[in-house]
Order: C-alpha cells, then sequence, then structure tokens
C-alpha cells in the first residue's frame, strides 16, 4: 500500500483535533493524514478563526463536523467534550495545537510585557489543555481507556528564542501540564505526549517577528533539515496509533536533529566568511 492512500493505522478511531486554521496549518495537515488512515473527528477551533470560513473546506474534504470552542471557558470545552460523546459514545484521541501571544502580535518587548496579556498567552496556549484533559478524562469523560492526546511545542521551552517572548515560558507550562496529567491518566492506558516540532512555514509561525531568521537557521542546523507540516501529521499519526502503546510523558522532538545539533561544519565556515568580511 502507498503512502497517499493510507496505511489504515487510525481505521476506526475517533477524536478531536483543535486548532485547524487554513491549508498550511499543522492541525489542517494532521486532519488530511487521519482521515487518510481511516479516523473520524470533530474539527473546532475559536469562533473567531471558524468566521474566515476556509474550515468549512476541510470539513467537505474529510467529512467532519464543525463545532466551535474557546478554550479558554470551562462551559464550551465541556459542551465541546459532550457534543462528542453524543456524536461518537467514546473518543480515541485529541489533537491540541492552540497557541496565542497578544505582546507577540503587538511586538511588546520581553521586558516589558503586558501581564494581562501574558495571562492570556498562558490560559490559551498552556492551561487550555489542562481544560481539554480534564473535560476528557474527568467531568464528560469521553476518552477512551487507551487513548492518546498530542498537543504541539517548541525547543523555545528548553532554550531561549528571544522573539518568541512569551511563548518561550507558555510551552514550558504546556510540557509540564502534558507530563502531569499523562502520569495521572496511565493507568487507563491513555498517553498524552507533547511533540516539539522545528519551525514550520504555516501563518501562525510566519507572524512571528524574525521566523525567517529562525526558520533558515535551524535549517542549516537540522541534520534532515527541517520537518514540513505534513511530516508532523505523519508523526501525530503514529502517536494515536497502537504503535505507540508506551509512549507517554515525553517531550518529542520532530526537528530533523536540531535539538541534538551543536554547530555543523557549514554553519562554522559561514560565521568564518561572515567574521572575515566584517
Amino acid at each position: 500500500m502507498n503512502h497517499s492512500t493510507g496505511f489504515g493505522l487510525l481505521k476506526g478511531k475517533k477524536g478531536i483535533i483543535f486548532g485547524a486554521l487554513d491549508d498550511r496549518s499543522i492541525a489542517w495537515r494532521t486532519a488530511l493524514a487521519c482521515h487518510r488512515e481511516g479516523a473520524e473527528f470533530i474539527l473546532t477551533n475559536a469562533p473567531v478563526a471558524l468566521r474566515l470560513g476556509q474550515l468549512n473546506a476541510l470539513s467537505e474534504a474529510t467529512g467532519a463536523e464543525i463545532i466551535p470552542c474557546d478554550v479558554t471557558s470551562d462551559d464550551e470545552v465541556q459542551a465541546l467534550m459532550q457534543a462528542a460523546k453524543d456524536k461518537f459514545g467514546k473518543i480515541d484521541f485529541i489533537l491540541h495545537a492552540v497557541g496565542m501571544s497578544p505582546n507577540i502580535r503587538k511586538n511588546k518587548d520581553y521586558k516589558d510585557l503586558n501581564y494581562q496579556w501574558m495571562q492570556q498567552t498562558l490560559d490559551i496556549s498552556a492551561i487550555s489543555l489542562h481544560r481539554v484533559l480534564h473535560f476528557a478524562t474527568e467531568g464528560v469523560n469521553v476518552l477512551n481507556d487507551g487513548g492518546s492526546v498530542v498537543t504541539l511545542s517548541y525547543i523555545g521551552a528548553q532554550r531561549v528564542f528571544s522573539k518568541y517572548s512569551d511563548m518561550n515560558d507558555a510551552k514550558a507550562l504546556l510540557e509540564s501540564i502534558a507530563r502531569n496529567w499523562g502520569s495521572r491518566v496511565g493507568h487507563r492506558g491513555i498517553r498524552v505526549n507533547s511533540v516539539s516540532q522545528g519551525p514550520t512555514l504555516t501563518s501562525a509561525g510566519s507572524g512571528i517577528k524574525g521566523f525567517d531568521g529562525m526558520y533558515a537557521y535551524a535549517e542549516k542546523l537540522s541534520a534532515l533539515g527541517n520537518p514540513s507540516a505534513d511530516d508532523c501529521a505523519d508523526y501525530c499519526v503514529t502517536l494515536f496509533s497502537d504503535l505507540t502503546r508506551k509512549v507517554t510523558m515525553q517531550n518529542l522532538f520532530h526537528d530533523g536533529g536540531f535539538s541534538a545539533s551543536g554547530m555543523t561544519q557549514e554553519m562554522i565556515d559561514l560565521f568564518i566568511k561572515i567574521y572575515e568580511n566584517d
């Protein structure tokens, strides 16, 4: 069976995919990959994102229902989980691909953050995972034993990337929440992992000032080069599948080797050339 027609890895599985925005987004590509592998799912995003109307095309391509959800609202997350329960009975996987920083959008320097905006960053980008897992496993309890939850992170959780600003902090909290929940639902065979994706050419990523430089730097340093959104989608499929039943509480680097690289000879030569021309 060739890759384009799928391997049936998610045949019969049901899920929820948060955060698809447009056809460049990782959540969008993951939805297509999950559909290719035989899964059914609900698509959800914030009402403001849904008003752009692009998600309708993904819904048509995958047969997925769209349900709006503000991840900062207990009531809306609970209602979403209840809708999933009403539709599917139980679900097997969740993709949490949610992140936003008003401080970055409005070019606030890290040393001079608007703290109300920072609270929003943490609530949307990290605490929302806690809320989703609470209602998925406790409040509504729609997630099957043996299910899998994946959230998308970035190496800024461990290392400082100046232009990533308070999202560095949000991703650190996100990864901690994933580990903590993984330790508490493991007895049910439920896995919770974060995927630390390399810089990706998405609408969200491209909106970060200095992203082009970050992307080029990572491309030069990574042994395999930067992963695409489709590469990440395929990796998420493996984590939703039964092939990774014992993988949990991990922050999994999907970055072409960037996180394990120090300096390549190509970059050394480049810096010497710049230095000599200075």
